[in-house]
């Protein structure tokens, strides 16, 4: 399937769920790959769709900015071991969710706490 497809399949079921917000942003998303579409008369593709969609999603956070964060949450949480990456990880999750992968924030709090 299409990604193009996939999305409308998704604002379909937004609107059989009632999910009003996530119909609201799908209904941007596909306004916006039609717009490119009308204006370059043609059909996009997965990587063109993928293009556009990118312009809407936040920048990802650079190795710096997520070492940054962590020394904060260190501090914050006033953890000292291993013992206390989860406290860690509580504290910067909500700030790096969506910017970052979580799994390699994750082992860096844990080779920062060992």
């Amino acid at each position: 399937m299409a990604l193009k497809e996939r999305i409308t399949e998704d604002m379909k079921s937004a609107m059989r769920a009632g999910d009003k917000e996530r119909l609201a942003t799908i209904r941007l998303a596909l306004a916006a790959i039609k717009q490119r579409e009308v204006d370059e008369r043609a059909t996009l593709d997965d990587a063109q769709v993928l293009a556009v969609l990118k312009g809407y999603m936040p920048a990802p956070l650079s190795d710096a900015e997520i070492d940054a964060l962590i020394g904060e949450a260190i501090a914050a949480t006033g953890a000292a071991s291993i013992k206390d990456m989860g406290k860690v990880m509580a504290a910067v999750k909500p700030k790096a969710q969506g910017r970052a992968e979580l799994g390699a924030v994750s082992a860096r709090i844990k080779q920062k706490l060992s």
